[in-house]
C-alpha cells in the first residue's frame, strides 16, 4: 500500500463504527448537561424539556407560525398544543394573528418570556462560551460545519 494510501486509511480510522458510537455517545452527554443546566429554573415554574425547546424555537425564531413550528420540533400538534397552553398560562408565550392571513397563528416572547428566557440561555450560555472560548477558532468553525452536516442528512 502506498504511503498516501496509508495516510488516507489512517485518516478514515474515525469512521469505524465504535468510534461513531462514541462520538453519538458524546453528542448524547453534550445535549444532556447543556439542557439540564436551567433544569431548576424550569422546574420551578412545572415546566419541562418540550417548553424549553418551544421556547427556544420561538426566541429564534420571531413570529414563527404553529405550523412552522410544528416542523422544526418534529412532534404532533396535540403535544404542542399542550406546552402553548402552559406557556401561555404563564405568559411567556402569546399568540398573535397574522395580518395577512388570519388562519395563520404567529408565536412572540412576551416580556415575562424574554426574561425568563434570557434566565434559561444565561445557564446554558456558560457551559457553551467556555467550551468555544478554550478552543482554536478552527476547531469552532469545523465543529460547527459538522454538526450542520449531522442536522441537515443521513445519506
Amino acid at each position: 500500500m502506498s504511503t498516501y494510501l496509508t495516510k488516507i486509511m489512517k485518516d478514515l480510522l474515525y469512521l469505524r463504527d465504535d468510534q461513531i458510537k462514541d462520538c453519538i455517545q458524546l453528542l448524547l452527554y453534550a445535549y444532556r448537561e447543556t439542557f439540564s443546566d436551567p433544569k431548576d429554573i424550569l422546574q420551578k415554574n412545572s415546566l419541562g424539556s418540550a417548553h424549553h425547546r418551544t421556547l427556544y424555537l420561538v426566541e429564534r425564531n420571531e413570529g414563527i407560525s404553529i405550523s412552522e413550528l410544528l416542523l422544526k420540533l418534529k412532534v404532533t400538534k396535540q403535544s404542542l398544543n399542550r406546552v402553548l397552553r402552559d406557556l401561555k398560562r404563564l405568559k411567556l408565550v402569546k399568540q398573535i394573528k397574522d395580518i395577512k392571513d388570519t388562519r395563520r397563528k404567529l408565536l412572540y416572547l412576551d416580556q415575562n418570556g424574554k426574561r425568563f428566557y434570557k434566565e434559561v440561555f444565561e445557564t446554558q450560555k456558560k457551559r457553551i462560551f467556555n467550551a468555544l472560548k478554550d478552543s482554536d477558532s478552527d476547531s469552532v468553525l469545523k465543529f460547527k460545519e459538522v454538526l450542520k452536516k449531522i442536522i441537515n442528512g443521513k445519506k
